[in-house]
C-alpha cells in the first residue's frame, strides 16, 4: 500500500521530470497517434525506442495539460490495487482530463482502472513495453475501447534528422551499423545497447516468467541476433544451450518477440499449419543490436542490410512473409488479404548473383500475379524486363525514402 499524499509526491516528482525532458526530433508516429475522449490509445515497443518521449511531443502539441505516471519507478514497487482509489483521488485533485501512463501493465488490475476513467469521459495514454500482457487485458475489459499502435526505433528519415546529416549513402552505411535506438545514436557506446538487452531478459521475461535457466535464455538471444536473416525453427534448436524441449525453446520465441527484441517472419503458405511447421527467418528490431550483442565475427552485412528492408516493411503494419516455392523471395506483402509486392533484398546486384536474385522475384511474382517486383541494392537503380515482367532495382536510400 502506498499513502495518499506519497502518491501526489511521487506524481508531482515524475511530472516534472517529464515536462523538463528534451522533446527531441518529432517522431513520425505523432500524426498517427489517435486523440478521441473515451478511448484509450495503447503505444507499445521495444524498451528506450521513445515512447515516453512521444508521449512529450503529443502533450506539447496536441494538449494544455495532462497527468502523467510512470509505474517503473522504485517508489511504486509496493503499489497494488487497492492504490488505484488513491491515485484516482489524486487525477481528480489536479482536475485535468488527458492522462498519460508509462508501464501501467506492471500492476495487476490496470485495465479495469482505464476501463473506469474511460466510463467518465477521460483520455487515456498507456505505453507498454509487452505487447501481450497489454494485448491479453485490453481483448478481456477494453474491446471496443481502445486504439493500439506501435513505435519503432528511429527510422532512416529520423535518424538522419536526428543526426542532422542528408539522407544519402555515407547515412545509410551508419544507420545500417548503429541502427535507430535514440540513446545508442546519441552516444554510440556499446554498453547502452548491452545494457538494454539485459533489461529486457531480466526484467521483461526472466521476473514475469518466472525462468530459471537464465544462462540458456541468454545464449539463445545472442544465437538469434547472431543469425539474423536465417532460417531457424524450434526443433533445429532443440539440444542446444541446454535446452531440452523444443516447446521451451517456443516459449522463449514468444517471450523475445513479446518484449520487441527479436522477430520471425514465416514462409508464406495459403495453410496455416504448413506456416507454423516451416522453419522461420530470424530479425532483430534494431540493427545496432546485432552490431552490439551479438557474436559474429565476420561480415554479416548482407544479412543486416536484409534486416534493415524488413524494419522499414514491417512499420507498415501489413503482414510479411518470405517466399520460396521455384525459387526464394526475401518478402512477399499482405495487405487486405491479397499479396501486392514482392521485394528481394540484394546487397550489391553483380553477373555472379543475377540471374539467382531474377529468378526468386520472378517466381513470386508468377505464383502472386503481380507485374511488378523490386530487388533492394544498396546503390544501384535499374530496371528490368524479364518474361514480360517488370523488375525495378532500387537502391536503398531511395527505398527507405520513398518505399
Amino acid at each position: 500500500m502506498i499513502l495518499q499524499d506519497q502518491i501526489a509526491e511521487i506524481a508531482d516528482s515524475q511530472i516534472e521530470l517529464f515536462l523538463n525532458k528534451p522533446a527531441g526530433i518529432k517522431r513520425e508516429m505523432l500524426a498517427s497517434v489517435p486523440d478521441m475522449d473515451n478511448f484509450a490509445t495503447i503505444i507499445t515497443g521495444i524498451r528506450r525506442c521513445g515512447k515516453s518521449t512521444l508521449l512529450l511531443q503529443l502533450l506539447k502539441e496536441k494538449q494544455d495539460n495532462a497527468f502523467y505516471f510512470n509505474w517503473e519507478d522504485i517508489r511504486l514497487s509496493a503499489f497494488d490495487t487497492d492504490d488505484f482509489k488513491r491515485l484516482y483521488n489524486d487525477i481528480i485533485r489536479r482536475n485535468v482530463r488527458i492522462l498519460f501512463f508509462d508501464e501501467i501493465q506492471l500492476v495487476k488490475g490496470w485495465e479495469v482502472f482505464v476501463h473506469q476513467l474511460l466510463r467518465e469521459g477521460f483520455r487515456v495514454f498507456v505505453t507498454g513495453s509487452n505487447a501481450s500482457l497489454l494485448s491479453r487485458e485490453m481483448g478481456t475489459h477494453l474491446t471496443g475501447r481502445h486504439f493500439s499502435i506501435e513505435l519503432f526505433p528511429f527510422s532512416f528519415a529520423e535518424f538522419c534528422s536526428f543526426k542532422n546529416i542528408q539522407q544519402d549513402i555515407n547515412a545509410l552505411d551508419m544507420y545500417v551499423k548503429t541502427g535507430g535506438i535514440p540513446d545508442y545514436v546519441k552516444t554510440e557506446q556499446g554498453f547502452v545497447l548491452q545494457q538494454l538487452t539485459d533489461d529486457i531478459l531480466m526484467r521483461d521475461i526472466v521476473v514475469r516468467y518466472g525462468i530459471r535457466d537464465v544462462d540458456a535464455l541468454r545464449q539463445l538471444t545472442v544465437f538469434l541476433l547472431s543469425n539474423v536473416g536465417n532460417l531457424t525453427s524450434a526443433n533445429k534448436l532443440t539440444g542446444l544451450f541446454g535446452t531440452k524441449s523444443a516447446a521451451t525453446i517456443l516459449e522463449y520465441f514468444s517471450y523475445l518477440t513479446n518484449s520487441y527484441l527479436v522477430e520471425f517472419v514465416p514462409q508464406f503458405d495459403y495453410s496455416l499449419k504448413a506456416q507454423s511447421r516451416n522453419p522461420k527467418k530470424i530479425y532483430a528490431i534494431d540493427t545496432g543490436l546485432v552490431t552490439e550483442v551479438s557474436n559474429t565475427f565476420s561480415e554479416n552485412t548482407g544479412h543486416v542490410f536484409e534486416n534493415l528492408i524488413y524494419l522499414h516493411l514491417r512499420r507498415e503494419k501489413n503482414e510479411i512473409f518470405y517466399f520460396k516455392k521455384d525459387g526464394e523471395c526475401d518478402f512477399v506483402v499482405k495487405e487486405r488479404e491479397k499479396i501486392t509486392r514482392a521485394i528481394q533484398v540484394c546487397y550489391e546486384l553483380n553477373d555472379e548473383n543475377f540471374d539467382r536474385e531474377a529468378k526468386g522475384i520472378l517466381a513470386a511474382m508468377n505464383f502472386f500475379g503481380l507485374n511488378e517486383g523490386f530487388v533492394v541494392t544498396k546503390n544501384q537503380d535499374d530496371v528490368f524486363q524479364k518474361d514480360g515482367k517488370m523488375i525495378k532495382v532500387v537502391s536503398a536510400v531511395n527505398f527507405l525514402k520513398n518505399n
